[in-house]
């Protein structure tokens, strides 16, 4: 809606159509009960009224325009010291152009030309018989509620565009995080499935009792994964709220994790430095997650290659570096760019405060983190990036 006025185009409407009311009204008043002596005054009346209707109906009419149907017969008509009472209609105007107007200059300008009909009018009358002070007064007050009431209307627009840019922020948070749960819980678990297909095939032949055993380990972890999931969909479709969110993994189960991989057949060593119960369940669940994705990405893209993970707890911070020497297969094109793993690995990292590289070494990938273990402050302030299980 173009003008001053920021409102609901509701609420703006409603406004637009009490106003000729409002001036249908003032001329009723004047016309009644301080009658004018000539006719041609008497005819002047209906003229502002038919301005602000015409206004309403038509809201292009200019204001400046307008301004002049109001202004021009509500002076012309106190000639002979009387209606008086019409120059509420040009108090009516100033608070319209206060309301209305695109700009604050303009809208300056034209309550300027409302607040100077007062003394047009003590112009024109002989003798002056208008009280100019007060009727100054009178339009200036209705001038500035006019632009208190278009102010609001703008606050009130600013704060709706507010308020829809953080849902949209929200949504696009959540969005991620669920991008990267499904990463993780059908990514991961079918990496882990994919590696002991991949043994059971190459020891089929010549040793059937291993390859029987790679197929129930791949059917348990394809078991685990489906439950992961089946309960994270439940909690993403449920409107309660008082649903039981799935179990969350932590730092303390990075050691079984890593077990889960070696027994997987993955060449894996875990080296940690400090008590991993101390660390806080946010950090610990975006460690365990960025683990999960590192062995899974060897598992993916280098099977069989060497692979070191260092947790370090020190001085109010937990560092993470997983590298893997990739001897056993040249590293993919693929992985040289960024997939959408490094994206959720980064996502975590940046979302608690802390700092996150990864890249190529000259034996083969490296995956650095170090996170701080208060992260209170930071989730107070990031709630839609906080990491999820």
């Amino acid at each position: 809606m173009a003008g001053g006025l920021k409102e609901a185009p509701s609420q703006a409407d409603e406004l637009r159509r009490v106003v000729p009311v409002f001036a249908l009204v003032v001329a009723i008043v004047a016309v009644v009960f301080n009658p004018p002596s000539a006719a041609a005054a008497l005819l002047l009346a209906p003229v502002p009224v038919a301005a602000f209707g015409l206004w309403a109906i038509r809201p292009t009419v200019p204001l400046l325009a307008l301004s002049v149907a109001v202004i021009v017969p509500a002076v012309l008509a106190q000639r002979d010291g009387k209606l008086e009472p019409l120059l509420f209609e040009v108090a009516l105007l100033a608070f319209l152009v206060a309301c209305w107007s695109p700009s604050l200059t303009k809208a300056a300008l034209l309550g300027v030309l409302a607040v100077a009909s007062p003394i047009a009018v003590s112009l024109i009358q002989e003798p002056s018989e208008i009280a100019v002070g007060i009727w100054i007064l009178g339009i200036s007050f209705t001038w500035v509620l006019g632009r208190a009431v278009a102010h609001q209307g703008e606050l009130s627009a600013q704060l709706d565009a507010t308020r829809r840019e953080l849902a949209q922020q929200a949504l696009f948070a959540e969005r991620r995080r669920i991008a990267r749960d499904v990463h993780d819980f059908v990514g991961h678990g079918l990496a882990a499935v994919m590696l002991q297909i991949t043994s059971a095939r190459h020891v089929l032949r010549r040793d059937p009792t291993a390859a029987e055993e790679a197929l129930r380990s791949a059917e348990e972890v394809g078991r685990r994964s489906m439950q992961e999931l089946r309960r994270t969909v439940a909690l993403l479709r449920s409107d309660d709220d008082t649903a039981v969110p799935p179990p969350l993994v932590s730092a303390t189960g990075i050691p079984a994790l890593v077990d889960d991989a070696r027994a997987s057949g993955l060449p894996v060593e875990l080296q940690t430095r400090g008590n991993l119960s101390v660390i806080p369940a946010s950090v610990g669940i975006a460690l365990y997650r960025i683990i999960q994705e590192v062995l899974a990405n060897v598992v993916r893209h280098a099977p069989g290659a060497p692979t070191t993970v260092k947790l370090d707890l020190a001085e109010g911070r937990v560092s993470l570096v997983a590298e893997s020497s990739e001897t056993a297969a040249a590293v993919p094109a693929a992985k040289q760019q960024p997939g959408y793993g490094l994206v959720g690995m980064r996502e975590r990292v940046t979302a608690l405060g802390g700092e996150f590289d990864a890249g190529p070494t000259p034996d083969g990938w490296r995956v650095r983190c170090q996170l701080p273990l208060d992260v209170s402050d930071v989730l107070s302030n990031r709630d839609g990036d906080v990491p999820d299980p």
